[in-house]
């Protein structure tokens, strides 16, 4: 019995240790700074200065601002289109890669992942370089095809958020593409046996038995890119500074460059922006809500 208190003591004391300082750090770098946004929230303080207490009414100024609406609206042009664009290459990537037995596809998985293991700063000055309006990449391919390519892509209201879109996807897909071939790889080869006995085709087999046993994996990947699409800014940071006139100009961008001066001629609104980041928080619980409903939750066993 003593032995047993023992190894009890023991095994809890190991796990204290190895789990305390982990807790103890989301505690202090996640959870504190998250409460203190909400406090600040409240307030109407530059992030220096004192703060004074307002109530609700950066709540209030959030329905009255229609600087967020259009950032919102940016939002959701990127949401539908890079989600539903970055996992269908991934998935078709993924399943090429398990069930196709090409030469090169060590090549391929590499090449795939590369975008990764590069910095944000490279990725935005390259993607940069692509788009420049006189010496671009994209420009000289259009015209060495004859069709044109004056066009200024970062620069024009027209093009500026559309041409972010190559960016993300390309960004993306490398990670999802590996996320995809692990969980391909765990599905039993007899599934696959016995549909081909049946006579079923490549596609079929795609649409009828890969794609279901994989809808939590996609639902996780489907959630993640939300966040990073929601959260994300850096790109258009570096890339546009939320410009011209606005047209790259999404929610999180503008919280930071109201929390951190980029905007009102250096001034940092350090309390409207955490009530923003409150409201992008809700944002992201609602969307992950709507998500659940479409996605089953339950594991799949074979």
């Amino acid at each position: 019995m003593y032995l047993l208190k023992s190894a009890r003591f023991q095994k809890a004391i190991f796990l204290f240790i190895v789990v305390a300082p982990a807790f103890a750090a989301y505690v202090l770098f996640t959870l504190y700074p998250n409460a203190l946004s909400i406090y600040y929230s409240f307030l109407d303080w530059d992030g220096i200065g004192a703060k004074t207490f307002i109530g609700w009414d950066n709540y209030i100024r959030l329905f009255e601002d229609p600087f967020i609406l259009r950032a919102l609206q940016h939002n959701l042009i990127l949401l539908v289109t890079i989600i539903p664009i970055t996992l269908t290459i991934s998935l078709v990537l993924a399943d090429l890669l398990v069930n196709r037995a090409f030469a090169e596809n060590s090549f391929y998985k590499v090449l795939y992942f590369f975008p990764n293991v590069l910095s944000l700063v490279v990725i935005a000055l390259v993607w940069s370089f692509i788009y420049d309006g006189t010496f671009g990449l994209l420009n000289g391919l259009l015209r060495l095809f004859g069709l044109g390519g004056e066009h200024n892509w970062l620069g024009s209201k027209s093009t500026a958020l559309l041409s972010m879109i190559p960016l993300y996807v390309w960004c993306y897909v490398g990670f999802y593409v590996v996320i995809f071939m692990n969980a391909m790889q765990g599905i039993p080869k007899s599934l696959y046996e016995s549909a081909i006995l049946d006579g079923i085709t490549h596609m079929q087999r795609f649409t009828k038995i890969t794609l279901p046993l994989l809808s939590g994996v996609i639902r996780v990947g489907t959630i993640f890119l939300m966040l990073s699409v929601i959260k994300g800014f850096e790109y258009m940071f570096i890339m546009t500074k939320g410009g011209p006139g606005g047209s790259t100009d999404v929610i999180s961008l503008y919280m930071f460059n109201l929390a951190f001066g980029g905007l009102n001629l250096g001034q940092h609104i350090y309390g409207y922006a955490s009530t923003i980041g409150m409201m992008i928080f809700v944002l992201l619980v609602g969307l992950k809500l709507v998500v659940d409903k479409f996605f089953a939750k339950d594991s799949v066993e074979y």
